[in-house]
């Protein structure tokens, strides 16, 4: 159905407009010139039109719905007419998406995947063949934060085709891929064939890597079983049912460190475990106990700070919401890094080569690319 404008009219300093079905749009004067559909270079869409340029006080100096059933306006300042088509007026209306509850996109879920982990996987040449495919591994991706790409060649660096069906990857200091082997005087514990708790990767940067991308080479070895955890899932659990702990982690600032000594550079940052959304959806999961540096809160707080984040790196751990799986030769454990959690158990590096590559990618890029094939 098609939804008209029905009556325009004055209001302060903004048009009210009636439409068609009944819905009542606000919208302000200067936010209505400000987006004047001559406002942007036709090429690069970037506004050229400086609302700083005219005074506060601008106004319609006439208004009307014209015969093509848009709205007119002739502005008191600028000898201008813009014209705004009621269908973008309407899905840019921010009084009724002020209104509207929000409803979060992401799929949460805990240990009951365990028992559907198919639901998450994607074969390489599916995502390579077709957009259909390329959309789905973007969908599990954003909506769940995790997927598993399967039968992917196992050469090194073959996961580039993969990934610049995306975008670009994110470099680092560790380099793009980045090995993930078992290295004599290593510098990261992923280099290493300990254990590794649940953690996000570079919590001490300002800006983490919003996706990454573990391309399994070869897991020969005894041992090295993944783990992952939905840390939304998890920071859900707490605002539902241990508000304090929650309220905690989402206000206290703790502080990361990254001492490389391979790296002339001493990195830190603070950051709350849970970040929101001005939705209050959640944005970001920063949990590291390796790169955890020494805490600076208040000395107040400091013992609820310390019961807030014990009770949460516990529930990060807990087989209620823990998957566990195993790599195989050609899979890309594919995930996004400032939501979900993921770890391995120890293995024996002489009972077997492990190798896996790492990638990085701003999530940006799979939003963007996402929004993009669905538009």
């Amino acid at each position: 159905m098609t939804i008209a404008i029905s009556k325009v009219s004055k209001n302060g300093s903004s048009l009210n407009i009636e439409w068609s079905d009944g819905e009542i749009s606000n919208f302000n004067y200067m936010w209505l010139r400000d987006n004047c559909s001559t406002a942007h270079d036709k090429d690069s869409r970037h506004r050229m039109f400086n609302i700083l340029e005219f005074s506060q006080d601008i106004n319609p100096k006439n208004y009307n719905v014209n015969k093509e059933g848009k709205l007119e306006i002739e502005w008191s300042e600028g000898n201008h007419t813009s014209y705004y088509d009621p269908k973008w007026l309407r899905e840019n209306c921010y009084t009724i998406k002020n209104k509207t509850k929000y409803i979060s996109p992401y799929r949460l879920w805990d240990n009951a995947l365990q028992s559907d982990i198919k639901s998450i996987h994607i074969d390489h040449d599916e995502i390579m063949s077709s957009e259909e495919g390329l959309i789905k591994w973007l969908e599990l991706l954003h909506y769940t934060g995790i997927a598993i790409v399967k039968n992917a060649p196992i050469d090194k660096n073959s996961a580039f085709p993969l990934l610049n069906r995306i975008s670009h990857t994110r470099e680092t200091f560790f380099k793009t891929p980045f090995e993930v082997i078992n290295i004599p005087k290593p510098n990261n514990s992923a280099y290493t064939a300990h254990a590794l708790n649940n953690h996000m990767d570079l919590p001490w940067f300002e800006l983490p890597p919003g996706y990454q991308f573990l391309h399994c080479l070869t897991n020969a070895a005894k041992g090295g079983d993944s783990s992952a955890v939905d840390g939304f899932a998890v920071a859900d659990y707490l605002r539902n049912n241990e508000k304090e702990i929650f309220e905690t982690l989402v206000s206290v600032q703790l502080k990361f460190r990254d001492k490389d000594y391979t790296q002339e550079s001493h990195r830190s940052f603070h950051a709350p475990a849970i970040s929101l959304t001005k939705d209050g959806d959640f944005n970001d999961i920063r949990f590291s106990v390796a790169t955890m540096d020494a805490l600076d809160c208040h000395p107040d707080i400091m013992e609820k700070v310390y019961k807030a984040h014990h009770r949460f790196g516990n529930l990060l751990h807990d087989d209620k919401f823990v998957i566990k799986f195993r790599l195989e030769d050609g899979d890309i454990f594919s995930f996004n890094n400032r939501r979900l959690l993921h770890g391995r158990t120890e293995f024996d590096p002489n009972s077997g080569h492990r190798h896996l590559q790492g990638y990085y990618m701003d999530r940006d890029e799979i939003l963007g690319r996402l929004n993009y094939l669905k538009k």
